[in-house]
């Protein structure tokens, strides 16, 4: 299959990053390369783009894609949770830019034999790393009703969450519940008739979503691997994250913010006792696609990207 991928407000990101044609680069989440592409080509010779993706398809895809470019490309298939890992055994002590494009790619929703669609009938899987244990059958069908409640509830926001599970319970009982569009019946079996009418979206949606957070530990990882390319940027490099719903952001918006901060003692406190020192300044608020991107990629419409420099 084709890795295709649009990337999302790719020229906020360019212009977020302000590329030094020497300067090294890591794109977290490489996908099919897109954003990986335009940073490419404003590195020199001297330049270095590292690329990470768990993922063995978009490894693939991107190191054809990046072949062209004059830069230092390395690509590294392993998941941005082990960054600190990834630039030890690279050589690398300081970056200039750092980006996460967080969420699934089109080409993995796209593709119905990796089970992340809830328009597509595929065995249950959703794995990003196609080498990873657990799977979506090991979630749906062994996890308990209380366990797969506080699931839906905390990664999905559903409020018929505890509904969900208790369907799920059941079926289960009979065989074991195979398919994506046999979860996808039992959702749609749970929810009232009169509220999926009145919802907007596909019923399913936030089960597969959340199912799909647990399955890849998406949230995490994430609050770690900020800190730590914070850690590892050089003054003036910056960090640009995107994110595609609420759960993802919050815990951008929080990690970014709580390292913006210089002093986090309480106001009584005559001194300062906790040493904590600000790390990076805010590059404005959060961005949205423009109406124009939106035109042309739908999928964008809930994205968000978030900017800060290192001090």
């Amino acid at each position: 299959m084709e890795f295709h991928h649009i990337s999302v407000m790719s020229d906020e990101v360019i212009n977020g990053l302000r590329i030094n044609p020497d300067g090294i680069y890591v794109d977290c989440t490489l996908g099919g390369a897109g954003h990986s592409s335009r940073i490419a080509k404003k590195l020199s010779a001297r330049g270095i783009l590292l690329g990470i993706d768990q993922d063995q398809e978009a490894v693939k895809a991107a190191r054809e894609r990046l072949a062209k470019y004059k830069c230092n490309i390395r690509i590294v298939h392993d998941n941005f949770k082990n960054l600190a890992t990834i630039f030890k055994q690279e050589g690398i002590t300081g970056i200039d830019g750092v980006l996460f494009d967080l969420g699934v790619s089109s080409p993995q929703i796209d593709n119905a034999e990796r089970g992340f669609s809830y328009m597509h009938s595929a065995v249950l899987d959703m794995r990003m790393d196609t080498d990873a244990v657990l799977t979506a059958y090991d979630v749906v069908n062994n996890y308990s009703r209380e366990h797969l409640t506080e699931i839906f509830k905390t990664y999905g926001e559903e409020r018929w969450a505890k509904r969900i599970a208790s369907f799920i319970e059941e079926k289960r009982k009979e065989a074991p519940i195979k398919t994506t569009d046999e979860l996808v019946r039992l959702v749609c079996c749970a929810i009232p008739a009169a509220v999926r009418r009145k919802s907007q979206g596909h019923p399913a949606k936030r089960v597969f979503q959340a199912i799909r957070i647990e399955v890849n530990n998406e949230l995490g990882i994430l609050k770690d691997a900020f800190e730590c390319a914070v850690d590892y940027l050089n003054p003036q490099g910056r960090i640009a994250i995107i994110t595609f719903h609420s759960l993802e952001d919050r815990i951008a918006k929080t990690t970014l913010r709580f390292m913006a901060r210089g002093c986090v003692c309480p106001p009584q406190l005559p001194v300062c006792i906790c040493g904590h020192k600000k790390q990076i300044k805010l590059c404005g608020k959060a961005v949205k696609p423009s109406i124009e991107e939106l035109e042309n990629n739908p999928r964008a419409r809930s994205a968000k990207l978030r900017i800060a420099e290192k001090l």
